[in-house]
Order: structure tokens, then sequence, then C-alpha cells
């Protein structure tokens, strides 16, 4: 990788502003290559291991080049899980903030009356699963006229799911002429069988090797017994003392009773899996990104699209049953290109299994003598001081970017016949406010929404208090979270 910037890409200074507020110095690899070609107008085929940078290598471009005037949508992500949607929503939220570029989020076990009244304001960008995004187009709320780009994220896990026959079914009801960008780590026959059907003589890059995860990750495991499992899983956590982990299960049930069982000896740990509500499936989420707790045991629905930074240590409390699903698995930590622990515990029945995701990493994968006494009795006091310890939290990426954003409540909506002009106008009335200090509008039916940007928050907030939108003074607050 060369000297690239991401001001070679010519990128407008908005995105810029963005990108260099998240964090973002120089392009990854695979940010290097895509960003040009998508700008171009090119079709691409992605291979490229987790934690590479993927989705700003598409949403950089798609921001640069989405009209933010059309009210129609332009850009359709899919997306295997719910959580790697809402990650996309996020990212993409963040990359366009100033250019107020949305991004919506649609997936299943969510009202679907919610989200349509959410697709009938003006939505640049959607990121769904693939049967939610199929429920809106058979019901014709989504209008697919004006999408210019489609993104297929993640296409191994979603073939894998079974998804394929409904991602083909949204193909066949796009525009022809769309850009098409598909990611997968693996390419298979019915990924190859796609892109050939459906792609326009696209380029495919390989980023395989700029991070190969199995490469930066100590790997090896330890033989279990069935009665004594939970008693080698303490004492692996004794002798390796890990910082922060995630443990993974492949059922729900696994995952609830191995928490409790952590909990029980006082340990802070929490689950995440597909029996959870979604809205405490974020919140778990974000408190542990945050740093909030340092054990987090979960199913492979976290295995897929999580960008979570600094995780020690990934423990395979079961062995997953598909080889693609220990890559995703282990991928969680090694984060662009750090290193990173991952082990595995393994009935013997179990080794077969094991040697399959050995041949498919085309790695040795070493076993380990279970931790000894005088190792663990040493480790389990400093082990236990960290869990009992006050964690350090850690910023959230986007912290820096939404320091100088207001997001404020407005207590009308258009039931009032109230309009995004409306509250533009009262706003720049304000000496000191122009219209690039305002961002995203969202007036529902009875409250409305307004970011405020660049720092101007409180002012336009205190000014408001006295300041008539459509000739009233209405109530206006802070929004809550």
């Amino acid at each position: 990788m060369g000297n690239v910037s991401f001001d070679s890409f010519k990128i407008n200074s908005n995105i810029l502003e963005a990108i260099e507020k998240l964090g973002f110095k120089n392009p990854s690899e695979v940010q290097e290559k895509v960003i040009p070609l998508i700008l171009s107008g090119k079709d691409v085929i992605v291979k490229s291991e987790t934690g590479s940078g993927k989705t700003a290598s598409y949403g950089i471009p798609i921001c640069q080049r989405v009209v933010i005037e059309e009210k129609s949508p332009q850009a359709l992500v899919l997306t295997p899980t719910r959580e790697l949607a809402i990650q996309v929503k996020e990212d993409i939220g963040s990359i366009g903030r100033f250019d107020k570029i949305r991004c919506e989020a649609i997936y299943g076990k969510q009202p679907m009356s919610l989200q349509i009244r959410e697709l009938k304001q003006r939505i640049h960008v959607i990121a769904g699963t693939p049967g939610r995004l199929q429920d809106h187009i058979d019901r014709g709320t989504i209008d697919l006229s004006k999408i210019k780009y489609l993104v297929i994220d993640e296409a191994d896990k979603m073939f894998n799911m079974g998804f394929i026959d409904q991602v083909e079914g949204i193909l066949k009801k796009l525009p022809s002429n769309q850009i098409t960008a598909l990611f997968s780590a693996t390419m298979d026959y019915e990924i190859e069988t796609l892109t050939e059907k459906y792609m326009i003589k696209p380029v495919k890059v390989d980023i395989s090797d700029e991070n190969l995860t199995v490469d930066k990750i100590d790997q090896h495991y330890y033989r279990a017994s069935l009665n004594e499992k939970f008693s080698l899983l303490l004492n692996v956590l004794y002798s390796e003392n890990p910082d922060s982990m995630i443990l993974f299960c492949n059922t729900k049930e696994a995952v609830d009773n191995l928490t409790s069982k952590l909990k029980d000896l006082g340990y802070p740990c929490r689950s995440i899996h597909g029996g959870m509500e979604q809205k405490d499936r974020i919140s778990t989420m974000k408190d542990f990104k945050r740093g909030e707790f340092p054990i987090l045991a979960a199913t492979d629905v976290a295995a897929r699209g999580i960008d979570i930074e600094d995780i020690s240590h990934i423990i395979n409390y079961d062995v997953p049953m598909e080889k693609e699903s220990y890559v995703h698995r282990i991928g969680r930590t090694g984060r662009a290109g750090r290193g990173g622990t991952a082990i595995s515990l393994v009935f013997p029945w179990e080794i077969k299994f094991l040697q399959q995701i050995e041949e498919y990493i085309g790695l040795k994968i070493e076993e380990k003598a279970a931790p000894d006494l005088e190792e663990t009795e040493k480790g389990k006091t400093i082990f236990e001081n960290k869990m009992k310890s006050k964690p350090k939290l850690k910023e959230d990426k986007s912290e820096n970017l939404n320091s100088e954003i207001t997001k404020l409540y407005i207590n009308s909506g258009k039931k009032k016949k109230l309009r995004p002009g409306d509250i533009v106008g009262a706003i720049t009335g304000i000496d000191g406010i122009e219209a690039e200090n305002i961002g995203i509008i969202d007036i529902l039916d009875y409250i409305s929404y307004v970011e405020i940007l660049n720092g101007k928050g409180e002012l336009v907030l205190k000014e408001l208090q006295h300041t008539p939108i459509k000739g009233k003074i209405v109530k206006v607050q802070r929004a809550k979270e």
C-alpha cells in the first residue's frame, strides 16, 4: 500500500471532515482499491477478510455520489444480519453526516408500521436484511426506481443462511443500470453464478493477503471432557488473563447457561443471541463496545459485521459446525492487523471438525496441555481483581464527530402541516446561524427532530424558546437518546 490519502479520491470536503473526525488517517488497502472503482462506475467483486474497512470502501463513494435533494433511495445495501444492517446505517450516517445523508436500517422483528413511516422520509441509503427488504418491495413501500448502487455485503453468509432466492428476487426488480459491489470472505459456486448473471464486467479485487485473519491471531485448542468443560474454561481464563473477550456457543440455551454460571461466580458477563429483543441486543453490543463489561457470551449472531476494537481473546466454548463461522468468530479479535488470541475447547469427537477447519484455513491449530494447578491458582487472583475493577471506558469512534452536533426535539409535525422549510426558516433567522449549520430534519406526525451542527446547538436551543416556527411558539428541547 502506497502513500495514498483520502484527498486523492477527490471526495468532497464534508466527507473528508467527517472521516477525519472519525479517526480515519489513510485508506486501508480495500479502501484504496475499491473507492476509485465505485466512483468511476465499475461493478466490483471484493474478496476481503473481516476488519479490513470494507464498509467505508463502499460508503464513501456512495455518499459522494448520491443526490441530496432526491427523496427516493439511491443505494441499497443487503446484509445477512440485523446487527450488520445497523452497523452500516451508523457508519454511512457518520460518513455523510455533514452532507445530511440519511441511511435507514430495515430488518425483521421490528414493527413494519414503524419502518413504513421512516421510509416516507427522505432516505438516501437503505441497509437491510433480504427478507424484510423483500417484504417492503412486495408491498410497494420501497421505491426502487432511483437505485444507482447495490451492495451485497457478507455474501457468503447471506447464501449460507438461505437468502439467495430473496437476493435474486431483489436483483430482478432493480433498475438494470445500477452499479453493483459484492463483498465476501469466500467465493463459492453460488456467488460466482450470481455475479456472472447480474454484474457487468466486474473488476475483481482480492484483499485476502492484506489482513489474513488466521495469520494475525495466535490459535490453539484444549481437549475438553463433558463434565469438566466449564472448569477448563475457568482455568484458561485464569492462565490467559484476558482483558476483553467473546465466548462463542452454538445455541442460545448454551449462551444463557454459560452467562448464568459466570455471573454466579461474580464475573461481569452478558449475553447476546437471536432470541433476545433487538433493542436489548443493540444495548448489549453498545455497552460491550464501550467497555462497560469484559465478557460477552454469544452465538454466531455476533460473529459477523460487528466492529469492536481491542478484543484480546475469542474463545470457542463450542466448536462451530461451519468452518466459515470459525474464521468470522476469530475475526472479532486481531482487528485491522492487530494481534489477538483464539482458543477452542474441543471434545474428542469434535477433532474431525477441527481438522476440517485446519484444512479450510490452511493452518495447523496447536493443541496445548490444560493449564496446571500452580498456573491457575496464581492467575485466579489476578483475573478476579481485574473483573472487580472499574472498567476503563473506550471512546466511541463517532464521539468526536458527534461532539459538535445537537439533536433537538420539536413538539410539532405533519399533522400541524409543518414542513422542513418552516424549521429551516426559523433557525436561519437566528443571528449567527446559516443553512450549513442545520443537519438532518425528521418530521413525523406529531413531533419533529433536527440536528444542529458545528457546535451551534445551545444557541439554537436558546433562541427557539422564543422564536416562532410557522407562526407559533412550540416546545423545543434536547432530544433524548
